[in-house]
């Protein structure tokens, strides 16, 4: 998505993907990627995802990347956490006990930014990108990071003619074209979340799939 489109759900207050409750797929299944205390995580397209404070509880340096300002400071007034702000090349970094968060655009990411970083947390960046744009996000991590040996990712599969994105369908086929290169691919859970869903239901949908994917980089393609 362009990112006129994101600044202005922010700015519109249209952010009806931001949860307020900690991931529950997060707190059950994030342990089994055994991932080291005090590891460095990576939570792309972050937003003002409280998902991060409950990293950090576990001991865990978070660093993301969001494009909207108003997010990020968001982020950092309703946490109470005090910020540190400096440039760091096109980025603007916001920075407290352990935590970076990067505000600009993703792609502009280098491997600077990401140094160390040892696992990814998707909640809700693919599922955030169209089609043309969910292979470039996956390349784009390869290239700068080839160093993120797991990844806890969250996708919704539903019939995409039923609803414009985002967030987008991504089907198991698709995950499996844009990871098994790399990646050990898990299925750890499916489940029908259509009845809890009111908004997905009144844009139109008559199916929705919550679905977790442990990815486990595979031996041969570890840096």
């Amino acid at each position: 998505m362009h990112t006129d489109f994101w600044l202005e759900r922010w700015e519109q207050n249209q952010i009806g993907f931001h949860a307020q409750e900690i991931n529950a797929h997060l707190q059950k299944f994030w342990e089994t990627l055994n991932v080291p205390a005090n590891s460095k995580i990576f939570v792309p397209l972050c937003g003002k995802s409280r998902d991060i404070l409950w990293l950090l509880s576990l001991g865990y340096q978070v660093v993301g990347v969001e494009i909207s300002p108003l997010a990020v400071q968001s982020f950092f007034s309703e946490n109470q956490l005090e910020a540190t702000i400096t440039d760091s090349g096109v980025f603007q970094c916001w920075a407290a006990e352990g935590l970076s968060i990067y505000v600009g655009n993703f792609f502009d990411l280098s491997n600077e930014h990401l140094n160390d970083c040892l696992a990814i947390y998707d909640r809700a960046a693919l599922i955030a990108l169209p089609p043309e744009m969910r292979q470039q996000y996956v390349q784009h991590l390869n290239n700068i990071a080839p160093e993120l040996e797991r990844t806890l990712l969250i996708t919704l599969e539903y019939t995409q003619h039923e609803m414009p994105g985002p967030p987008f369908s991504v089907d198991e086929n698709e995950v499996h074209s844009l990871f098994a290169k790399t990646y050990v691919i898990e299925p750890l859970s499916a489940e029908d979340v259509l009845q809890n869903n009111d908004n997905f239901r009144a844009r139109g949908l008559n199916n929705l799939m919550e679905k977790v994917y442990r990815l486990s980089k595979r031996p041969d393609v570890i840096s």
